[in-house]
């Protein structure tokens, strides 16, 4: 399955249109030339399955349905699948094996690291439980690319909030040093889904885009919240009221969510900062703040 040249130039406008960037057409020619198609493996970790969701309400720059049709190649995603136990895991092997060195493995979740892994396991083999720590570590060093989706994947969040009795760990912390290429991380709880969409096709067609100090996309992580909030310098803004706004980077207030319809803020919320590292720790979620 290729893009088509057409498609992707539809996409990349779409969304440098979207984000205010540089569209530059020659270097699009150029990229195209070059084009590859390797499947994606999707594990799914400790989480809400948020990011999945999230995926699969993707209206920009097009609908679900196009994007596993005719832009991505899904091999394995447990929820979205229609195979299951044994089936599903010779799958998930099988796709490995066959595009070892090719695939982008996408983890959603953070990894449990307690009790030998088994807080969370991914299926079996041969009778033996696989652990989602011990599918990272496998899979992991066989991809080409490895992108962490959701707060929780990326940097711990939620699943690996104090006490953490189960040591939950991001991603990168797991696969640290037993692979030569950055874990892109793509922050938010969930993930936008433009973001996780575009991220995935800038990955097949021109490789690992320019990271950030938490190896985020700055493309989609290089302003924050308040820079572009619609509430910013007027009455109304929630800065003075724990808003997290100000230092927390995402598209939220550029792209914003449910098909372009609506934000925290837009809502009457303040941001709670999910795309940062610190995640949940927040005045907000806290209550450390005054009213």
């Amino acid at each position: 399955m290729k893009i088509s040249r057409r498609d992707f130039l539809a996409w990349t406008v779409v969304a440098a249109v979207a984000l205010n960037v540089e569209f530059n057409l020659d270097h699009v020619n150029n990229v195209l030339a070059a084009e590859t198609d390797p499947p994606i493996i999707w594990l799914q970790g400790a989480g809400c399955s948020g990011c999945t969701i999230s995926m699969l309400n993707v209206t920009n720059p097009t609908t679900i349905d196009n994007v596993l049709l005719n832009k991505i190649s899904m091999k394995y995603n447990s929820t979205i699948m229609t195979a299951s136990g044994d089936l599903a895991m010779q799958t998930l092997d099988q796709a490995a094996t066959q595009y070892n060195g090719q695939f982008i493995l996408v983890v959603e979740g953070a990894v449990p690291t307690g009790a030998n892994g088994n807080y969370c396991v991914v299926g079996e083999v041969n009778g033996t439980p696989l652990t989602m720590q011990q599918a990272v570590l496998k899979y992991g060093p066989m991809a080409k690319y490895v992108v962490a989706a959701g707060t929780c994947a990326s940097f711990g969040g939620v699943s690996a909030a104090a006490p953490n009795a189960t040591g939950n760990s991001s991603v990168s912390s797991i696969l640290s040093g037993k692979i030569s290429k950055p874990v892109v991380n793509l922050a938010g709880c969930p993930v936008h889904p433009t973001v996780l969409i575009q991220t995935l096709l800038d990955l097949i067609l021109t490789g690992i885009p320019t990271l950030d100090s938490n190896n985020r996309p700055t493309k989609f992580f290089g302003a924050t919240v308040h820079s572009t909030c619609e509430r910013r310098d007027k009455d109304g803004c929630f800065e003075e009221r724990g808003c997290m706004g100000p230092g927390c980077q995402n598209v939220c207030s550029t792209l914003k969510w449910n098909n372009g319809q609506s934000w925290c803020v837009h809502a009457n919320y303040a941001c709670i900062g999910c795309s940062n590292p610190t995640f949940p720790t927040s005045p907000l979620l806290s209550g450390h703040y005054d009213d």
